[in-house]
């Protein structure tokens, strides 16, 4: 192990657990995890690299080794630093890591941005790894969804079950919290990693989806990144951008100066209204349109 690493591992177990987490119970849950994934033999981790699929390629990169291999969708709607982090993690820590095209933009009822678009995106994603499953012998498909992702509206675990596509966090009962603490116990990196989500999730349903417009919220988010945000969505409405930034970093974010900056970068995107939201970041918001359609 390198000096690196292990000063990091110290370092992070000393500054104890994340919230009142049972550590007998978590060891139990990565338990189940470790032994769920050593009945597979062989397997194919839907990699991201966000919190919960490296920590899934992680444990089945340790239980199988080179038997264990991690692949990430080389799509525009996936920004280029986060192909980056997941090249990185995987190098780091000896997990077999490949990138495989995968062509969702192609796909008109994925461009037209219903309400399922999700569902189009990974059902793209788990026939191509199906592909590369049947050409080298490997039977088995996982991905990061856990037992938090459930209260959600997630198209994207209905191609999951059509694809019969496992989840191991889930079935070993692991919430997110859980699996950002065993993340920090073992030093990975990745254990505050900000939650993170494809780019298309920052199109309004019904205004369509294209490599253009979720460049442009990539150039966005990158910018907002470089000033030192930490956790944040650009949200497309059309010539107006809304900007979504944590409720504990908003303070930073309403500054006449900061006001300016974000006018300056979004303006040259082709925006011709810059916003704030004051109900700051949430995961989901867009689904919230959703919900208030359903109540009606």
């Amino acid at each position: 192990m390198r000096a690196g690493r292990y000063t990091l591992i110290m370092a992070l177990v000393a500054l104890g657990p994340l919230q009142n987490l049972d550590p007998a119970v978590l060891k139990q849950k990565e338990r189940k995890l470790f032994t769920i994934l050593d009945g597979m033999g062989r397997v194919m981790v839907a990699y991201s690299g966000g919190t919960d699929s490296a920590y899934l390629a992680w444990a089945a990169s340790r239980v199988l080794g080179d038997n264990a291999l991690a692949i990430t969708a080389d799509s525009a709607s996936m920004p280029e630093s986060h192909k980056r982090d997941a090249v990185e993690f995987a190098r780091n820590w000896g997990i077999r890591h490949e990138f495989i095209e995968t062509h969702e933009f192609e796909n008109p009822n994925y461009t037209k941005n219903d309400p399922d678009r999700c569902f189009h995106c990974k059902d793209e994603l788990f026939t191509c790894l199906e592909q590369v499953g049947k050409q080298r012998g490997i039977e088995h498909i996982v991905y990061g969804v856990n037992k938090d992702d459930l209260g959600d509206y997630r198209p994207g675990q209905n191609a999951a079950k059509m694809h019969r596509v496992q989840a191991p966090l889930m079935e070993a009962g692991l919430t997110k919290p859980e699996i950002r603490e065993l993340s920090r116990i073992a030093g990975l990196e990745i254990w505050d990693r900000p939650a993170a989500a494809c780019l298309s999730s920052r199109i309004p349903y019904g205004t369509p989806v294209t490599k253009q417009t979720v460049k442009t919220v990539e150039t966005g988010e990158e910018a907002l990144k470089a000033l030192g945000f930490r956790q944040f969505r650009v949200r497309f409405h059309g010539e107006l951008v809304r900007i979504e930034i944590a409720t504990d970093e908003m303070e930073k974010a309403l500054t006449p100066e900061m006001a300016r900056q974000f006018t300056a970068i979004f303006k040259p995107l082709g925006f011709h209204y810059v916003t704030l939201d004051l109900e700051g970041y949430r995961q989901g918001a867009l689904n919230e349109v959703l919900k208030t359609k359903t109540s009606r």
